[in-house]
């Protein structure tokens, strides 16, 4: 299957989407860390009171845990499926195939920036990345 090309401004047209989305993971990260950590709790306390009244708070928990993953891997395929190269998903960093002088490269770009400014080639990274 060939890889999808994005021009620079295809590319940038992205940005705001996926800004957004990041941040939903990142919020979504948050909230699954707090429900696996009350899920933790529940599970601990259980093991030292033999009570069985936390079952449905632990199921709530877990189904918590379990939603938040679901959406975040839906979002993740929403990002794969435009073409686009994550990286890291943490940070926010992607990228997308592009062409520069007859030869396929990488548009960069992570979280936090406006625009795509930088480039690399397809066998280096980010701590190679130059200016357009």
């Amino acid at each position: 299957m060939e890889r999808r090309q994005f021009t620079l401004d295809e590319a940038n047209a992205l940005v705001p989407w996926l800004e957004e989305t990041f941040q939903r993971f990142a919020n979504m990260r948050q909230e699954q860390t707090d429900a696996q950590s009350r899920l933790d709790e529940l599970l601990e306390h259980r093991g030292s009171n033999g009570s069985s009244s936390s079952n449905e708070a632990m199921q709530q928990a877990q189904g918590n845990v379990d939603r938040l993953a679901r959406l975040m891997e839906e979002g993740f395929q929403d990002i794969l499926a435009e073409g686009i190269i994550v990286r890291d998903v943490a940070t926010g960093l992607v990228d997308f195939p592009s062409q520069r002088e007859g030869r396929e490269v990488f548009l960069c770009w992570i979280r936090g920036e406006e625009r795509i400014d930088f480039w690399h080639e397809t066998n280096r990274g980010f701590a190679h990345r130059q200016p357009l």
